[in-house]
């Protein structure tokens, strides 16, 4: 129990909502922090009635937060996905949407000192050693949050952040294709198991009976499909140098089909057991990369722009995510850009 309660900040970071702690605020032992974490998100339960999770793979999320000790860097950044109706939490994935509100939480906790307009915070991804660079507005020494920019999946305009990476590729898997194929088959599918940010297994919708534009709630009704899916990511899983991924949240698994509002591809993302109302950041990231690789199942149905830099409109559920990828010489990309927007909700103290 925590009778004097934590500090906590909520807040929508893209597409998601979760709870910012600095790690000092929190158990030195992952076991002892991870149990308190269920106890504060009110998991183990469908509803999370008993906690301050929103029923919600999207929000049930953490954020741990330290200045960091690594010269290049500002701060450190651990997420954890708490499960919502498993005592699960896990640190075996990034996510760029809880990411787009590490920078703002940094200079409302006094870990960096805010510049005047726009502020750069350079961030280690724990997860996976991995960096990030955000700008986010900021005035008077506090972040803004108020401004014009919009994403689809938000309802309400914000401040726009930058989100930019240079070294997503194998953040998980050791390589952007572990298995050094853009097509393996697995059960009959043809499927591009990749890295870049988020490991992910892209399939065709239409492989499994499906249009690809399916609401959320078909899609969650569809037993068989569901099981179907979750068997080809249990064999995924060690392809892709992740080992038995039955408890864990990756990898994540999208069906794409043609792109119908003008984007790039659409998808349906399963993460992984649930659908995702949008598609995470670093899940549209790896899609938009299988969309480059000839043979992918990805690229067969994919409009892409020409040139070097190409702006992937990665189509989804509730619109669409936008993708700035810079590309090299040898058509890889060197890097890669989103735009996003976070808010804060509230900052207090949660008990336990």
């Amino acid at each position: 129990m925590t009778p004097d309660g934590i500090a906590c900040m909520m807040m929508r970071g893209g597409t998601s909502k979760g709870a910012y702690f600095l790690a000092d605020d929190l158990p030195a032992d992952a076991g002892e922090r991870d149990r308190l974490l269920l106890r504060i998100m009110g998991s183990p339960d469908p509803r999370q009635i008993d906690g301050i999770g929103g029923a919600d793979p999207l929000t049930s999320k953490v954020a741990v937060v330290r200045a960091s000790a690594r010269p290049d860097f500002d701060v450190d950044f651990l997420f954890l996905q708490v499960f919502v109706d498993q005592a699960l939490v896990s640190d075996s994935q990034n996510c760029g949407n809880i990411l787009a509100g590490v920078g703002a939480f940094a200079v409302e906790r006094g870990l960096v000192e805010a510049a005047e307009g726009e502020t750069a915070i350079r961030i280690y991804m724990e997860n996976t050693s991995q960096s990030a660079v955000a700008r986010i507005r900021t005035a008077n020494g506090r972040p803004v949050y108020a401004g014009d920019a919009s994403i689809d999946g938000v309802p309400t305009p914000a401040a726009p952040v930058y989100l930019t990476f240079t070294d997503a590729a194998g953040s998980s898997c050791g390589a952007l294709l572990p298995t050094g194929s853009a097509a393996n088959e697995i059960e009959g599918v043809a499927c591009t198991l990749i890295d870049n940010g988020m490991p992910v297994v892209v399939m065709r919708a239409a492989d499994f009976g499906l249009t690809g534009y399916e609401s959320r709630e078909e899609l969650e009704a569809n037993e068989s499909v569901k099981a179907r899916i979750e068997r080809i990511r249990l064999a995924a899983g060690p392809l892709m140098n992740l080992g038995d991924v039955t408890k864990k949240s990756v990898p994540k698994m999208t069906l794409v089909a043609l792109p119908v509002n003008g984007g790039a591809i659409m998808t349906r993302s399963f993460i992984p057991h649930r659908v995702h109302a949008s598609i995470g950041v670093f899940g549209a990231l790896s899609v938009a990369t299988a969309c480059l690789l000839p043979n992918s199942p990805a690229a067969s149905l994919a409009i892409l722009p020409e040139g070097e830099e190409k702006t992937v409109a990665v189509e989804h559920p509730t619109g669409r995510m936008e993708i700035l990828l810079r590309l090299d010489n040898a058509g890889s990309v060197e890097e890669c850009s989103f735009l996003r927007t976070a808010r804060k909700l509230f900052d207090g103290r949660v008990f336990a």
